[in-house]
């Protein structure tokens, strides 16, 4: 996998009538990873993509796979999501009891293991996992719904997370999920993040997606 910042487009802002063109779109200007947002309708209110998805995505592109798992009980559907072709399975901590246990689970499917904790999740309830994870996700936006405004007030968590990581763990790569443009790029990056989940600044943008990765690639350092 590329070294450096990575941009992760989600599909979660793609059209799904021309998934398939869009994500090829993705990967020839440039994107790094696909991400993909499954959500389960109980942990967060929407209902969104399966291991079928996933399966198809890993037809489509030879890009990794780097799948968020906002359900309840990921633990179950771990098997299911590695063998459809994920590269990367990032849980949450609020439902997850045996973090610990899961994070294993997911480095023996041979998958990166993250973990991820909402906006209203203290950072330092990670903190005893952190030694054990491949990645940490910091949602800058509430989880379920694509579009929303970046929370600035999660900046100095991600500060905390890679302060943290540097002590115990400095492979690990931060990740921002939620809001991220021109503008809140280069707070995250300052912060200490390394890759980019883009949804509607990709796939939403006016002038089309290779503009969209474009605006974020610009925002980054060079």
């Amino acid at each position: 996998m590329k070294e450096g910042y990575l941009i992760a487009p989600s599909i979660l802002s793609a059209d799904f009538s021309r998934l398939g063109a869009q994500i090829k779109e993705a990967e020839q200007a440039g994107a790094d990873w696909i991400h993909i947002d499954v959500m389960d309708g109980h942990f967060v209110p929407n209902l969104t993509m399966g291991p079928f998805i996933v399966k198809a995505c890993e037809n489509i592109t030879s890009l990794p796979l780097d799948v968020h798992l906002m359900v309840e009980k990921p633990e179950s559907l771990l098997p299911d999501f590695a063998q459809a072709g994920a590269d990367v399975l990032t849980v949450h901590i609020e439902t997850c009891p045996h973090i610990h246990r899961t994070l294993q689970s997911i480095r023996e499917l041979g998958c990166q293991a993250g973990i991820t904790l909402n906006p209203g999740t203290p950072a330092g309830s990670i903190e005893e996992v952190l030694p054990f994870v491949d990645l940490v996700l910091i949602m800058t936006v509430n989880p379920g719904y694509s579009g929303q405004t970046f929370i600035p007030e999660m900046v100095p968590k991600i500060t905390w997370v890679r302060n943290v990581l540097d002590e115990v763990n400095p492979e690990a790569k931060i990740e921002v999920d939620g809001g991220l443009n021109v503008q809140t790029t280069p707070e995250a990056v300052e912060a200490g993040a390394e890759i980019f989940v883009a949804g509607s600044a990709v796939f939403g943008h006016p002038e089309g997606i290779p503009a969209g990765i474009a605006s974020i690639r610009d925002a980054l350092p060079h």
